[in-house]
């Protein structure tokens, strides 16, 4: 008759000598694709409300304009990045950015406008009109729901 024999079986600790190298090879992935962009608003703008809104898909093909007043003023003004600007240089503006851009996002690019809302029409005209020169046809509102 054969005994069976118990052994002692041990499982070998786990290896985790690789474990910071992994870690860091994954944060500087973050750190290299992550976009992060602010722009510090130097006009204060007070949102619309509105009732058929719909989301931006693919916000990196972005650009915003501010329109509003400007802090301590009265006088209703635009911003583009982070520097005030007027109507005649939103044309410019749009065209650096599109330069920017990739060529096949130039073509799904979309410009954001982002007034107050008592913002008079003749500027948010004046800025459209800026937008056709520069042929940028893809307008979107920014407003929040009612």
């Amino acid at each position: 008759m054969s005994r069976l024999r118990k052994r002692k079986h041990s499982i070998p600790g786990l290896n985790t000598s690789s474990l910071p190298d992994l870690i860091f090879t994954v944060l500087f992935f973050f750190m290299i694709v992550t976009h992060m962009r602010s722009v510090p608003l130097k006009v204060r703008y007070q949102v619309p409300e509105g009732t058929e809104l719909t989301r931006l898909v693919k916000k990196s093909t972005v650009t915003y304009i501010y329109i509003g007043k400007p802090f301590g003023s009265e006088e209703t003004r635009i911003q583009l990045n982070d520097k005030l600007a007027d109507v005649d240089a939103v044309a410019p503006y749009v065209k650096r950015e599109q330069a920017s851009m990739l060529s096949e996002d130039n073509e799904n690019m979309t410009v954001s406008i982002r007034a107050d809302k008592g913002t008079q029409m003749g500027i948010i005209n004046d800025v459209k009109q800026q937008l056709r020169e520069a042929e940028a046809y893809k307008i979107n509102y920014s407003a929040i729901n009612k």
